[in-house]
């Protein structure tokens, strides 16, 4: 079976990959700088360096020694709000840790990357569900971020050679069955972890940002997606590169939205008692609705999204139980 790399194999979606590739009988590495990430939610199948992409001359050494047919790519920074503050930060940890991984890759002759990209790139659109060649119009330096790295990819693609498959994900969600592995940031800013807070006492109440968005109830609607099939899309992608097709870009979601209230509701009913609202002043950059088409990703990849909104709630809801204190 295939060699992979993971970077950023330690943080909420890369681990739940790496348990799922190990799991497909693939061989993983895994590198993390656990800035961020959590040494805790490594599987320990997996060979683990403590490094940073950025750190080029290290990676390459990686490179040459684990010598993997190709890169799976989570390293980067991912919280909207604090990409508005911290603009620069972004930059060089998503920007510059591409190049540098790039140039690594380059070096050492593996030619295949599968990327963690995002509904962001799309920002506001009014046409939806959004599809592969919707405008890209990023309303957040995090968006824009993961936007410049695919560009990157594409001309790396068309001068060198340089496989990848980009993978737009919405809002990715759930834990795994066994309640080992779930989504702990820190700062949390997650829609899901914030309303279970609630329940299990965490917070007095849940924020619900604007309501005053054109959309049916007046609150956010986004496309929510378990973590579990997010990793499965990405042994379909690594499965398309290892296969010799071309680049690719897909948008993985459930092809349908519910609103911040529709949200509260479904895990008022998981957990069994009413979860308090607070309607508060509505965030900068946050589009009102996104929904994703994943035809393409369905026709192409033969990918499909398994879990319901129950499931994806209830998992969450059983890891936090589970881990009062996250993966610390």
């Amino acid at each position: 079976m295939a060699k992979i790399l993971i970077v950023g194999g330690a943080g909420y979606i890369g681990s739940h990959n790496v348990r799922l590739f190990l799991d497909h009988g693939f061989d993983v590495v895994v590198v993390d700088n656990l800035n961020t990430g959590h040494i805790k939610a490594i599987d320990k199948r997996a060979t683990f360096y403590k490094e940073d992409i950025r750190n080029k001359e290290k990676m390459i050494e990686i490179l040459n020694k684990e010598k993997v047919d190709a890169v799976v790519h989570f390293a980067a920074l991912s919280l909207v709000g604090v990409s508005m503050k911290e603009p620069l930060e972004y930059f060089d940890n998503n920007v510059y840790g591409m190049i540098a991984l790039l140039q690594a890759m380059q070096k050492t002759g593996v030619n295949k990357i599968v990327f963690s990209s995002s509904a962001a790139t799309y920002g506001n659109q009014k046409e939806m569900p959004l599809v592969e060649e919707s405008p890209t119009n990023p309303t957040s330096v995090y968006g824009e971020t993961k936007l410049m790295m695919e560009t990157i990819m594409r001309w790396c693609d068309k001068c060198i050679g340089m496989k990848y498959v980009s993978l737009r994900y919405f809002n990715a969600a759930g834990a795994i069955e066994d309640g080992t592995l779930g989504e702990d940031h820190s700062p949390e800013t997650h829609l899901i972890p914030l309303i279970l807070q609630v329940p299990l006492g965490k917070r007095e109440a849940i924020n619900v940002f604007g309501t005053d968005y054109d959309t049916r109830d007046g609150t956010c609607i986004r496309d929510y997606i378990h973590v579990e099939d997010l990793a499965s899309a990405h042994i379909k992608a690594v499965e398309w590169l290892l296969s010799n097709h071309d680049s690719e870009i897909f948008n993985l979601g459930s092809g349908d939205g519910q609103s911040v209230n529709e949200m509260i509701d479904v895990a008022e009913k998981v957990v069994g008692q009413p979860i308090k609202k607070v309607y508060v002043d509505r965030r900068p950059g946050d589009p009102d609705t996104l929904i994703a088409s994943n035809k393409k990703a369905k026709e192409k990849l033969g990918w499909e999204n398994k879990k319901t909104l129950e499931e994806i709630i209830s998992t969450a809801y059983n890891f936090h139980k589970n881990n009062p204190n996250g993966m610390k």
